[in-house]
This record gives C-alpha cells, structure tokens and sequence, in this order.
C-alpha cells in the first residue's frame, strides 16, 4: 500500500487546486514545491503593504460563471480592469488597439478615420499568404501599428525577429473602433484583495506540504510515495530530455522600492522600443488601489532558456510540437503519471484555464474510482 493516494508536484494553480479537491473527497495528498514558497508563478509577496506579483502581472479574467464562482470561494476580488500603455520611443498609446490608440497614432477621430486607414496599409502591402509573423501582423493592422506596437515587443518577446516566428502566434490582434481601454473583453475580471497567495494558502489548508523539494534530487523515492503522481513540472525534463530539449522562455524579475507614492501612474506600461532591453514595468499598488507612500516597481527582462533557469512560456513552433507528441506518447504509457499544467502540457494556459483544465482532471478521476 501506498502511502498517499496522490503526490501532486508543484504548488501552482493546477496542483493546488486538484489537491484541494481531491483532499475534499477524501483522499490522502502529498505536495511538494521544488521553491521554498507555495503558488507557482501567481505567488504574491507583501511588501510595504502591497501584494507584489513576484514573477510578473497577474490579472484574473474569464468568461465562464463556474471558474468565477469556484475561485471566489477563497477570496474577495476587486473590479481592476487591465488598461496597459505602450510606451515606444517617447510616444504614449493606449492598449489594446482602440480608438484612442488610432487618435494618439494618426490624430484620427472616427472610426471610419481609423478603418480607411489601417485597410489602405494592408491593401497596400498586398499579402495574401502570410508566411511569418510579421507578415500576419501587417496583414491585419497594417505597418504603423506592427512597427510601433508590434515587432519590438515581440520580438523581445520571443529572441526571434517577427519574421522567423511563425505566422500562427498571432492569429488575430485586437482592433476596436471604439474608445474603449479595458484590455480583456471576458465578462469577469479582477484581482484577488489579499493576493493570490492567500487563495492557494485556502487550497492547500489541512493537506501536508514539503517546500524546498526537488522531486528529481530522488525521482524513484516519490513516485513509489503514492498511487498516482500528478506532475506540473516541464514534461521534457521528467523524460530527462530522451527526444531533445523542449524550448521555453525565461524571465528575469527585478523589484524595487521606491520613495514615491506613484512612481508610473499605471500598473502596467509596456516598452515597445526593440532597443529598451525590458518588456514591461508593473507598479503593482495599482492593481489594488493601495495608499502608501512607498511603492513597488518590477522590471520585466525576457530571457533565453537553459537547463537550471524558470520555464514559463512553451515556444509551440512546429518544430518543438513534433517533439512534444514523442513525449506525449510516452506519457501515454505511464499510468500512474499525469501530466497537467502550463509545464506538464507544453501549453500557454490563462489561469482560468488552469482551473478549469484541474476541475477535469478530478472529475475523470473521481469516475475512475467509482
């Protein structure tokens, strides 16, 4: 006999919430954290008296009633609407793409004024095919809008010029003709008043917690631990790479606390410049609306990827998808191993997705034991 009906591997969203459910039912769960925190990458630290997203902005958003009422049993949220600004060269525009953008772009002030315009760009470069990113982006927006808004970001982005990235990373940009600065069109919004920690420290109340722990210091010890193992971690990794390295993005976060009430006006500015080295810059009392005569500001670099660094974004090219399937079909194998997450599934998901993805899983297993 085991020990644990399930070992959940990671503390994030997915295997916070399948251990709170499965504890609920039940079961006996392990977790452990290979970090010396619970939470994943929607950890928030206090710090003069703001919930500082520690591994950049978080902002909850979904257009599913069930995922909203699930997560605000553990926590109060506020009505933050995400209304970024892009910041290139010494030029300010709101995002995403709306009337005020065009006005700020071009001094239009009609939607008709905006339309003529961004349609004329794209006639003008007349493609039919998009073969690569940038090629999509001018397809849909035209050049002024992809130059400016664009190719810097995305390019910083992902380490790749736009037009070695494939065309399907974008397959649509936002566009609206309408003044209308709220980034996200879901129906609900907001962030948690306490910080997302709190919501995992509820998910993971009563079940046993092992921080600082490295399942794969000794693999073979915690996969014996318990019936099943629930792994969030990079599934390349867990194969220890068999098919080659899957590629990811890294990040690098650096925080700092200013002596200033309001150092940037917003909570978020995105630097769309190829030449400003960071993506963006988050002053996250914004997101709460916190009164202080300090705040907290945290500068985004994108980083390249390699064995020992933070993996958060799948690069889902074809290349890396035809790896992927190699290793999926191993995992197709492994019966008391379960994939999920962002790193586990090699797939961008939004926190609501994690949730919503997590919830399936403890229905299929639930049935499974009935």
């Amino acid at each position: 006999m085991s020990e644990y009906d399930y070992l959940v591997v990671g503390s994030g969203l997915f295997g916070s919430v399948f251990a709170h459910e499965m504890d609920k039912n039940g079961k006996k769960v392990l977790v452990i954290e290979k970090r010396n925190h619970i939470g994943g990458n929607v950890y928030t630290e206090e710090i003069s008296k703001i919930n500082v997203h520690k591994y950049g902005a978080h902002i909850f958003h979904t257009d599913s009633k069930d995922i909203w009422d699930y997560i605000q049993q553990f926590a109060e949220f506020n009505r933050y609407t995400n209304s970024p600004i892009a910041i290139y060269k010494d030029e300010l525009y709101n995002l995403p793409f709306n009337m005020n953008t065009f006005h700020q772009m071009w001094g239009v002030k009609t939607p008709d004024e905006a339309k003529n315009i961004i349609e004329s760009q794209v006639k003008e470069a007349n493609i039919k095919d998009p073969k690569n990113l940038e090629e999509q982006a001018i397809s849909l927006v035209g050049k002024d809008i992809y130059q400016k808004l664009v190719k810097g970001y995305t390019e910083k982005q992902w380490g790749k010029k736009c037009s070695e990235l494939p065309s399907f990373i974008i397959k649509r940009l936002p566009v609206r003709f309408t003044f209308d600065n709220n980034y996200f069109n879901d129906k609900y919004q907001g962030i948690p008043i306490e910080g997302y920690t709190k919501i995992v420290e509820k998910l993971l109340d009563g079940i046993e917690v092992k921080l600082s722990t490295d399942f794969f210091q000794d693999k073979e010890k915690w996969e014996k631990i318990a019936d099943k193992v629930i792994f969030t971690g990079m599934i390349d990794q867990y194969f220890d790479y068999r098919y080659d390295e899957l590629e990811y993005r890294s990040l690098k976060f650096e925080h700092e606390i200013c002596d200033t009430p309001n150092y940037q006006g917003n909570a978020v500015l995105n630097y769309t410049d190829k030449e400003v080295p960071y993506t963006r810059t988050i002053e996250h009392k914004h997101f709460e609306g916190v009164k202080s005569e300090k705040t907290v500001v945290t500068t985004e670099y994108p980083m390249p990827w390699s064995k020992g660094k933070e993996a958060y974004y799948p690069v889902n090219d074809e290349k890396n998808m035809e790896i992927l399937r190699k290793y999926e079909d191993l995992a197709e194998n492994k019966e008391n191993v379960i994939f999920g997450g962002r790193l586990g599934r090699y797939k961008y998901y939004d926190m609501w997705e994690t949730i919503d993805e997590s919830l399936k899983l403890v229905e299929k297993e639930l049935k499974i034991e009935m």
